[in-house]
């Protein structure tokens, strides 16, 4: 990654935009409707972004939104790109450079993912406590940038323990059920087989999906704080009477989106 095309979009952001914001969050598959509702909002489009990659995916809008959350400003990444459209770690990591570069200290991020607990339930939300890389690669993977951070970062905190408990404090305070668990992230796009979610169960993994970690390593790589939120949209290796789709997983986003909105409001005004 070329530092100078982190430098270059971020100053376009910060001359589109004339504010900063010290939360950054990323929205996954079907949850971008929370950014619809921010205050004073001005939105850039990622093609509107220097060197910004554009997703392919539904549910993804691919807007920049800069707004506020009863007066706490945000940077909202409304769609994210994913490994499995062909695009780089590097690339797919661009925007976690481009926050940091903005000032971001403190970075949410959330995804759509199936449930390999099967004591959490398709609608539930889960706070991520840890992560398994299984995408074969790393985005810090090349040539280390000093000014960034370490060559070898520490993972051990990858999701600060002091924003769990502020998540955990913030689901209390609207009353709803916040499960904790470990996010296994695989490269995709085909979902997995039985007999993978049996060995992703037997490594100690709550949850699956295709995202997340690659901005988790890039945000704690430069200092950032992490939390991570899954939306539980399926049972992973679903065995019903009809097969897993991403329309199924859209659809239970859109179900819980009000119940996540409301979360994420609640957690953004905790931490401010």
């Amino acid at each position: 990654m070329n530092p100078s095309h982190v430098l270059e979009a971020s100053q376009i952001l910060n001359e589109k935009i004339g504010q900063k914001a010290s939360i950054g969050i990323i929205l996954g598959s079907g949850l971008g409707t929370f950014a619809d509702h921010l205050e004073n909002k001005k939105v850039i489009p990622y093609s509107e972004i220097p060197h910004f990659p554009t997703s392919s995916v539904s549910g993804h809008k691919g807007q920049f939104v800069f707004g506020t959350v009863n007066r706490v400003p945000v940077y909202v990444l409304q769609g994210r790109v994913h490994y499995y459209e062909g695009h780089s770690l590097e690339e797919v990591t661009f925007a976690v450079r481009v926050l940091k570069q903005l000032g971001t200290k403190t970075l949410i991020v959330t995804n759509a993912a199936g449930s390999i607990n099967r004591s959490y339930k398709p609608g539930d939300l889960m706070l991520i406590k840890d992560h398994i890389n299984l995408l074969g690669t790393n985005p810090l993977r090349g040539k280390n940038w000093e000014e960034w951070g370490p060559r070898f970062p520490d993972l051990s905190q990858a999701y600060d323990e002091n924003l769990r408990k502020k998540a955990k404090a913030a689901a209390k305070k609207i009353k709803i059920t916040l499960r904790e668990g470990v996010y296994v992230a695989v490269s995709g796009p085909s979902y997995e087989t039985p007999a993978e979610v049996k060995m992703l169960k037997a490594l100690g993994a709550d949850a699956v999906g295709m995202s997340t970690v690659p901005e988790v390593i890039v945000a704690n790589h430069q200092g950032m704080k992490v939390c991570g939120i899954s939306c539980l949209t399926n049972y992973a290796a679903h065995t019903g009477a009809h097969k897993l789709g991403h329309e199924e997983v859209l659809r239970t986003t859109q179900k819980v989106s009000e119940k996540f909105g409301l979360f994420l409001k609640t957690f953004v005004i905790t931490i401010s």
